[in-house]
């Protein structure tokens, strides 16, 4: 409340700073102070009041507490929800969500096999201990927190491949998220104030990969521009507070925020907390490749060393020659000052060789013009023989981050418009963060990052897990319970299901923040089931409720870029499973076949102004490069987009190779081919129109099938999730 009034008070002072949209301030602010007249309760926004577990709507006792309350928004708006969808639907949709994978045909056999009450269980927990789950939300995961593997601008950016390994393993290895955040902030997941549930019970040590690949995240900010000490601090603001937090605090950077209780001096006060941080490289070499690296390098040292001795006696007596004249050309009393040892000269007369020196300096161009030609082959073939000596390929280096001392003691002021050449030094600030009134002797007593971070992962800190949840339903129904899920302001709007948004946050709380129970949790709801589509009752649904802010329907979603790329290579069946390493690019020449065939969270994307990096592929699919946080992907519908799936190598290459693989099955038998060919793309059985009109196309001409197969690539149903 109190940050919410210093807010309205400080309208006239805003006023005069920043005239243009100054009306339009001041407007919500008094709109803002009329608000907290009436009601004080509402100066607070609804995503900072204390999280309280609502209590579960008493719809029926065996329903599924998130359709308990979905279903009691339906009653309240008199819609009637869809049916589930049916059994293959389901798992298509479920597959490609936890592990961006189709479900293979023997998967679709053995889930319609399964006609127990916990076949949908044993599938989500099937896809859940898959490793394959920690690369499809970890490449989630790292849109929020930019990735990039290449940006001019940042150092290092090389090797942040290895912080993308470290996110993909810390989810497999089921991380609290509580851990997964203060890794990446802090370069260590445990806390003696984090080390007990929320039930009071010890929590168990995580298994670790090495939490200082982790620190790739800060890393990631610092820059090679002028004052770059400043962007590690700058990006962490800007990130956190949006990935974690909910808040926009970044838009503090220059002014005051014009609609949220965020001062100007509340961003520069939370980036005091990462400004003493700078790159630290981390060898990342065996005791045996560094052995073996300094055995290398000595070998190439002596090579290069004998190389030009070699080449010193050839041009010694054409060097001797011109030195001599030049020193000749001399004053005597120079001459006789560059002609004694330089051991034996007084201080002035080195000062005087040292004068003389650019003079007296041979280049190689001067050389040849007194060398004969037959002197001047050999010279120009000695010299290439030098140029073409390799030397040992470098160490693998990590840059993360470490508290420089000097900078610890560096006072910290508000910044002119953001720029850090311009400090205004009558604006000194001290390290905090918004929304935290806390004595900085109690809250920072273990540090600042882990001040900070113990707060920020509180079970009492309301935003924390609401922000994490509503995350986590957006990439489950393709919006979250609040629309905007990195901006909980005033602008974000409020969300559509509070008390179920606040159970889920409590529940992930009372769950030790346990990001696969969450997925688990919707996943297993009957509007996570439900049908995408239906017949008489959408047109009543439709006029009461167009955006579907009931979930009465599952909401279609359009595959992403790395889910395409991974079902066409998983159709074509040459998708390569592995996890981890360097990210590549693919290749679009006539070695296409060769070309790596990993999957799409491995393929490269970033930043560099003289050419692109990110692949086209990944651009028409709405690929963003890395260089901002992006909460949510753009679902566009663009020509290129059909134009690719019907022309590009990648789709015309795996029709092929699907073609090969059902008919290498099915030689005899075009019908069977024909159903191979829907499980692998659509992952169910034709319809017998659609088994017919397939067959009446082929016309018993299997040379037909690898287009037909391209046909199922750029139907609808196979790019969106139904």
């Amino acid at each position: 409340v109190a940050h919410c009034r210093r807010w309205i008070d400080r309208a006239a002072q805003t006023w005069l700073r920043y005239t243009v949209g100054a009306a339009l301030l001041l407007g919500l602010c008094a709109l803002g102070a009329a608000a907290g007249e009436a009601n004080e309760d509402n100066d607070l926004s609804w995503a900072l009041r204390p999280l309280v577990k609502p209590a579960v709507p008493g719809v029926a006792a065996e329903m599924h507490p998130i359709d308990a309350f979905v279903s009691h928004a339906q009653r309240e708006r008199n819609v009637e929800p869809l049916p589930a969808a049916d059994r293959l639907t389901w798992l298509r949709r479920v597959s490609l969500d936890l592990i961006g994978l189709p479900p293979t045909p023997a998967e679709q056999a053995d889930f319609v096999a399964d006609d127990s009450a916990e076949a949908f269980d044993h599938v989500v927990d099937r896809l859940l201990a898959s490793r394959q789950y920690g690369v499809r939300y970890g490449r989630r995961w790292l849109d929020v927190l930019r990735y990039a593997d290449v940006d001019e601008r940042a150092p290092a950016a090389s090797q942040l491949y290895l912080w993308r390994d470290w996110v993909t393993a810390a989810l497999n290895q089921g991380i609290p998220y509580d851990d997964f955040v203060r890794a990446q902030i802090t370069g260590q997941r445990d806390s003696e104030r984090t080390s007990m549930t929320a039930t009071g019970q010890r929590r168990p040590k995580s298994l670790r990969v090495d939490d200082t690949f982790a620190l790739g995240f800060l890393a990631r900010g610092a820059t090679t521009r002028a004052n770059s000490d400043e962007s590690i601090g700058i990006a962490a603001v800007e990130t956190i507070s949006s990935a974690f937090m909910g808040m926009t605090v970044g838009c503090a950077k220059c002014h005051d925020h014009f609609y949220d209780p965020i001062e100007q001096r509340d961003f520069y006060a939370m980036k005091s907390l990462f400004d003493s941080l700078v790159l630290e490289p981390v060898n990342l070499a065996t005791a045996q490749q560094m052995l073996e690296y300094g055995e290398q390098l000595a070998e190439h040292e002596r090579a290069k060393q004998q190389l030009e001795a070699d080449l010193d006696r050839l041009v010694e007596p054409y060097h001797t020659r011109l030195y001599d004249e030049r020193v000749n050309m001399l004053p005597p009393d120079v001459q006789a000052v560059i002609r004694k040892p330089a051991k034996q000269r007084s201080r002035a007369e080195q000062q005087i060789a040292d004068d003389y020196y650019p003079i007296l300096r041979i280049d190689s161009p001067k050389l040849k013009e007194i060398m004969p030609p037959d002197v001047i082959e050999k010279y120009d073939a000695q010299r290439r023989r030098i140029d073409a000596l390799k030397g040992p390929a470098t160490l693998p280096v990590f840059l993360t981050v470490r508290e420089d001392e000097f900078l610890k003691q560096r006072p910290r002021y508000i910044l002119n418009s953001g720029d850090a050449a311009r400090p205004e030094t009558d604006r000194p600030v001290d390290a905090g963060f918004p929304f935290c009134d806390l004595p900085a002797e109690e809250l920072f007593a273990d540090g600042l990052r882990e001040g900070f971070v113990d707060w920020l992962t509180s079970p009492a800190n309301p935003l924390f897990a609401r922000v994490a949840v509503n995350r986590m339903w957006q990439w489950h129904f393709g919006i979250g319970l609040q629309a905007n899920t990195s901006d909980f302001g005033y602008m974000g709007g409020e969300p559509t299901h509070p008390e179920l948004l606040d159970w889920l946050a409590a529940e992930f709380v009372a769950h030790d923040y346990d990001m696969k129970w969450l997925h688990r949790c919707i996943v297993t709801s009957a509007a996570y089931r439900r049908a995408s589509a239906g017949n008489d009752v959408d047109v009543e649904n439709v006029q009461r409720d167009p955006t579907n802010e009931t979930l009465w329907r599952f909401p279609l979603q359009r595959l992403d870029a790395e889910t395409v790329w991974d079902t066409l290579h998983a159709a074509a069946g040459d998708l390569d499973l592995a996890i981890g390493g360097p990210s590549f690019q693919p290749n679009e020449s006539d070695d296409f076949r060769a070309a790596p065939k990993r999957r799409g969270a491995y393929l490269l994307r970033g930043f560099q102004s003289s050419r692109e990096v990110t692949p086209e592929f990944l651009r028409v699919f709405d690929v963003e490069d890395g260089r901002l946080p992006c909460p949510v992907r753009q679902q566009s519908v663009t020509a290129p987009q059909s134009l690719l799936l019907l022309n590009a190598r990648i789709a015309t290459d795996a029709a092929e190779k699907l073609s090969q693989r059902c008919m290498s099955n099915n030689s005899d038998e075009l019908a069977q081919a024909v159903t191979q060919a829907y499980a692998y793309v659509l992952g169910r059985a034709p319809t017998s129109a659609e088994l017919n009109a397939a067959l009446e196309f082929l016309n018993g001409d299997a040379n037909q099938f690898a287009p037909f197969c391209l046909v199922l690539f750029n139907l609808d149903e196979f790019l969106y999730v139904r």
